[in-house]
């Protein structure tokens, strides 16, 4: 099996089209056409992490955070980021990061952070607008049925909770064909009518290209008409942070104190309580002061996330509760998430987490 085939399957979980613009997500050091010898999954790759792979016989690390995220003028060892290049290079281990888009997924980060404190009825916290298109083409009648299954399973035509969407509406389509043509119906040189089917179907962004394969594919036409329009919605299935209920309100402080123990914290830095019940939480794991307003906007009791600063923290004007528990302590469980998603399509083959505690920040407390 090549690393390929591994990249594959986490891009098609989070398309690395999601990815925020400051990012660097994707394939860091080393070539797709490897053949891969086993996976350490870590949230970030170190040059520790790295020498543990080889140690372990993986040739790839698969981490959340990009090692990489400017560029390299030079590489001499002077830092961890050069340092870990250069391992990696030289015990030729490839790494892989999986950064913002798996933020930006439904399934992704925010949704383990959901899981460990038991929130129900889950949706993303700031959609992203732009992520849409439409798909519209013209089918005759009795081809239609088997096109439209054909881009469902393409992954085309999902609304939220509903799969296989469409709109079908009946025409006439007129064409002639040159006599360079070899028309599948009518003959070439002369006008001709075909009641067909104009089929249109929403599909996200990054599915484009394929479904125009499958849409040429499984379209009788000798030239196909179609067009591609894209939408200012927002796709409720990507995007920011994440909003989720409690199955039963449960007190501020009742409520930190099982946050603690879900997330093995040392300590939660936070706003002053509200005297309320907490029920409807907004998270966003890493750093996500930048989500504070929506958090608050969408009525939620409680935003958890980290590396909020100390004027951040007035923001909440006690409308909110803010808290703060930590960068690496939010994302903890993402590597989890990895391993997960790897070994469902991957069983006989060798998916390790690493070993490595590569948590920068430390707290004394006496």
């Amino acid at each position: 099996m090549q690393i390929a085939d591994i990249i594959n399957v986490l891009e098609e979980w989070a398309p690395i089209s999601l990815q925020e613009s400051y990012d660097n997500a994707g394939l860091l050091t080393g070539q797709a056409s490897w053949e891969c010898t086993g996976i350490v999954c870590t949230l970030d790759a170190t040059e520790e992490v790295i020498l543990e792979a080889k140690n372990r016989g993986c040739n790839l690390v698969v981490a959340h955070h990009p090692i990489i995220f400017g560029g390299l003028k030079k590489i001499t060892g002077r830092n961890y980021v050069e340092k870990t290049v250069i391992a990696a290079i030289k015990n030729e281990v490839a790494i892989y990061a999986i950064h913002t888009n798996l933020d930006n997924v439904l399934n992704g980060v925010n949704k383990r952070i959901a899981e460990q404190i038991g929130l129900i009825n889950c949706r993303i916290l700031a959609p992203k607008a732009g992520q849409l298109k439409k798909l519209v083409s013209f089918v005759p009648i009795d081809h239609a049925p088997a096109l439209r299954q054909a881009l469902f399973e393409a992954g085309a035509g999902n609304i939220g909770n509903y799969s296989g969407v469409s709109f079908n509406g009946e025409g006439i389509g007129t064409f002639t064909g040159s006599d360079q043509t070899n028309p599948f119906v009518g003959e070439p040189g002369k006008p001709h009518t075909e009641k067909e089917i104009k089929i249109e179907m929403v599909f996200p962004a990054f599915l484009e290209s394929t479904l125009v394969k499958i849409l040429l594919k499984n379209h009788p036409y000798e030239e196909v008409a179609y067009d591609i329009i894209s939408l200012s919605n927002d796709y409720q299935s990507v995007g920011s942070g994440l909003l989720g209920e409690l199955p039963e309100p449960i007190t501020e402080t009742g409520f930190l104190q099982m946050l603690k123990t879900a997330f093995d914290l040392s300590l939660i830095r936070h706003t002053p309580l509200l005297g309320k019940n907490i029920q409807k939480v907004a998270i966003c794991g890493g750093s996500g002061s930048f989500l504070i307003e929506k958090a608050i906007g969408s009525g939620a009791d409680i935003y958890i996330s980290a590396d909020i600063k100390y004027h951040e923290f007035f923001d909440a004007n006690q409308r909110i509760l803010l808290a703060d528990i930590g960068h690496w302590e939010s994302e903890q469980y993402t590597t989890d998430l990895l391993i997960e998603i790897l070994q469902a399509k991957f069983p006989t083959f060798a998916v390790l987490k690493s070993g490595i505690r590569t948590n920068p920040v430390n707290y004394f407390l006496g």
